[in-house]
């Protein structure tokens, strides 16, 4: 029994060193929220198989309003701060191969300005979730695309361990 618990134990480990999507930061310092209280999530994570394919590649959180204050996660140098398409995007660069973006969010900040976890980066803007506002959060680490949540909460699967 000693040696299933330690089998175990070892892979729950295992899972989180490999940084398996959702797991927590790598750093093991863990980001904030982008917005306050705490938001929903309306649309979850959901990459798609292939780059060139459709999906999901972050979060979209709310309830939210239009107006909102949006704050940075985590330390950064913002690195883009425009428009993609017709929604205002700001990108921000966190080090360590990691960045974050946002949308729609309408920003003062300019490429290569520094930011703080936490602080304001911009307000939220009409226009990603229809009628419901909402603030689209999507994280890549390096090329890849990773689950935002996975750097706000544990989101490792709950394992039972046999009992003596």
């Amino acid at each position: 029994m000693a040696i299933l618990k330690l089998s175990i134990s070892l892979l729950v480990l295992a899972a989180t060193v490999a940084g398996i999507p959702g797991a927590a930061a790598p750093t093991g310092a863990r980001w904030s929220w982008p917005l306050s209280p705490k938001p929903g999530v309306l649309r979850t994570f959901d990459p798609p198989d292939k780059p060139w394919l459709s999906g999901h590649r972050g979060v979209d959180l709310g309830p939210a309003f239009d107006g909102a204050l949006v704050a940075s996660p985590a330390d950064g140098v913002v690195t883009f701060a425009g428009v993609v398409v017709d929604r205002p995007v700001l990108t921000i660069d966190h080090g360590d191969g990691l960045r974050s973006s946002f949308e729609p969010v309408t920003s003062e900040l300019k490429p290569g300005d520094s930011v703080h976890k936490g602080q304001p980066i911009g307000s939220l803007a009409p226009g990603h979730c229809g009628g419901t506002p909402c603030l689209h959060w999507g994280v890549r680490r390096g090329e890849d695309y990773v689950n935002p949540l996975g750097f706000v909460e544990d989101l490792r699967p709950s394992i039972l361990l046999p009992s003596d």
